[in-house]
């Protein structure tokens, strides 16, 4: 029988240390497991299978470059997590931290944008699990068939599994993910290594290029659209190092660790992609032929077409192509329950703070994790699947895929600009605080809502989405499937936010969480939900205990703290 605590709110007294939890698990992760944790979210081999075809296809040989200069925003997004996780370290990140920054509707539609995302992605997910068990077993007709219904049916089974894996814990989540990982970074260097030493050797197939500088030349690349698209493709890539944040309260040292984790993982991240899109550009060559990775017959899964040249069809090589499967399929699995993971976490700090229904604040006694929140997620992305699988033979997944980079770049930009808004009377006390709490997280800000901008406006045409939309009324215009996919999770997300607003208005006018508000805790055991979740009454009364402000007072006052106040120990003043 399932065991289960929802937070209080009611009688917050004071508290020794400097933040209140919500019923997670405390000190389950150090920050190997938080490195882990950032590094498997991205799924590194899953993101370069679905997605390198079509980086080469748009940017050409300067791939490589483009990996690198994708970096930047990611990684000034990541200086942004560190500093606000310092401060406040609360599992609802972006939605707590634009609140606080911004107001209760900016906040809200951050934390949204990270659903959104997450949501839109698990039916890619599954759909890769699904194909790749059944080539890993060389049931092939079967596997290069994503609409099959078997593939639907493993990847149905697929998303039941891991939502268990993180029901029953972060413990358990994380020792899974190092396994994973491990056998995904291997493969993907002993495939990097390999293709590498057949080119040189000159045993690499026809068509094959050898590495040149001008790869690294973005000035060598077709145009501006060309570059901003290649950017926008590769923030997927880079997409979900921030998981790390999302399990800080469950993290050892919650105020330092997760931050050091996601710039740790973006670094790694860095590395791992540079290497295997060199490699594989270098050994397949771009050519519209064979393996070339500028076939269109290959630019959804493009490791494992290679796989089997790379390799070779020996005993040994036969065994290294199943391993390189493995890996693929490893990845998305790892993937599937790291999406699960934050935004199960992000749901759970909405409503602890009254955002969205209290009954997403349910926590499990013994695993200490949220209950309602893990297989709300999962349910909702089985029922996603099936949906996007039965329109358009399935090419809503590959354009759903696409629209996941304006949501990525809406919530990583709004925690830069929360960043550098909220430290803004902080920012002249020291060089460092003006470029790790200001300059460099505005400046990620801006370049992700440019990419946005230009992301949209390029979607919009019909030919670069696998999917269109014709208006049924004047001026009939055709509009592409990625477009189409972000606008509705943009109204999707506004009109719940106001219907939940009507029914519930205490977050939303600013009763509930402020700059002044101290990090909320489950509600009582065995407490009545009633319907959506909302209480009868409508009040909400202020929490007591250790707010924001004192917290950054405290960080400020530590002795010897860089770029936190004066070293002598004196706090500093909290906003007005």
């Amino acid at each position: 029988m399932t065991t289960e605590v929802t937070a209080d709110t009611s009688d917050l007294g004071p508290i020794a240390d400097s933040f209140q939890d919500k019923g997670l698990k405390q000190g389950a992760l150090g920050l190997i497991s938080s490195t882990v944790i950032g590094v498997a979210s991205t799924a590194p081999a899953y993101s370069l299978a679905a997605t390198l075809g079509f980086v080469v296809v748009v940017i050409g040989p300067q791939a490589p470059i483009v990996t690198i200069l994708a970096f930047i925003p990611i990684l000034l997004t990541s200086f942004a997590y560190r500093e606000l996780n310092r401060a406040d370290p609360d599992c609802g990140t972006t939605f707590t931290w634009a609140t606080r920054a911004f107001g209760p509707k900016t906040g809200w539609q951050g934390g949204w944008g990270i659903v959104a995302a997450d949501l839109l992605v698990m039916a890619s997910l599954a759909q890769v699990a699904g194909q790749y068990v059944f080539l890993l077993f060389g049931a092939n007709g079967i596997g290069h068939n994503p609409a099959s219904g078997w593939v639907l049916l493993v990847g149905i089974i697929w998303i039941i599994a891991m939502t268990y894996i993180c029901y029953l814990g972060i413990e358990v989540s994380a020792n899974f993910q190092k396994a994973l990982l491990g056998i995904e970074l291997t493969m993907l260097l002993v495939f990097s290594v390999v293709a590498l030493v057949k080119v040189g050797s000159g045993h690499a197939p026809a068509g094959h290029l050898t590495p040149s500088w001008s790869w690294f030349n973005p000035l060598d690349i077709a145009g501006p659209q060309a570059f901003i698209v290649g950017l926008a493709l590769m923030l997927f890539i880079y997409w979900g190092w921030d998981t790390t944040v999302s399990v800080n309260e469950e993290t050892a040292d919650s105020r330092r660790t997760p931050g050091k984790a996601a710039v740790l993982s973006t670094f790694v991240l860095l590395v791992t992609y540079v290497l295997v899109v060199m490699s594989s550009e270098s050994y397949a060559g771009l050519g519209t032929t064979g393996i070339g990775l500028g076939n269109p017959n290959n630019t959804s899964d493009v490791i494992s077409v290679m796989g089997h040249s790379v390799f070779g069809t020996s005993g040994l090589g036969n065994f290294l192509y199943h391993l390189l499967l493995l890996m693929v399929l490893s990845s998305a699995a790892a993937s599937t329950q790291t999406t699960i993971l934050p935004t199960a976490r992000t749901t759970l700090s909405m409503a602890v703070y009254k955002a969205i229904p209290k009954a997403f604040a349910k926590m499990h006694r013994r695993h200490l994790t949220p209950t309602v929140s893990t297989l709300v997620m999962g349910g909702i992305s089985i029922v996603l699947y099936l949906v996007f699988n039965s329109l358009s033979g399935g090419n809503v997944i590959p354009d759903a895929v696409s629209a996941i980079g304006v949501m990525i770049a809406f919530y990583y930009g709004l925690t830069g600009f929360a960043c550098a808004w909220y430290y803004r009377k902080d920012l002249g006390k020291s060089a460092r605080n003006l470029w790790m709490q200001g300059i460099l997280p505005l400046l990620g800000g801006l370049m992700l809502y440019f990419i946005l901008g230009w992301s949209l406006y390029f979607y919009w045409q019909p030919v670069n989405s696998y999917t269109s939309w014709q208006m049924p009324f004047a001026p009939h215009w055709d509009i592409g499937g990625v477009f189409i996919i972000d606008v509705l999770s943009i109204l999707v997300g506004i009109v719940l936010m106001f219907v939940y607003a009507s029914l519930r208005p205490a977050f939303f006018r600013g009763e509930v969480l402020t700059r002044s508000t101290p990090t909320l805790v489950p509600e009582d055991v065995g407490a009545e939900v009633g319907l959506f979740g909302i209480d009868e009454e409508d009040g909400a009364e202020p929490p007591t205990g250790i707010t924001l402000e004192e917290r950054m007072a405290r960080l400020a006052s530590e002795p010897g703290r860089p770029g936190h106040g004066d070293p002598s120990g004196t706090p500093v003043k909290p906003d007005d």
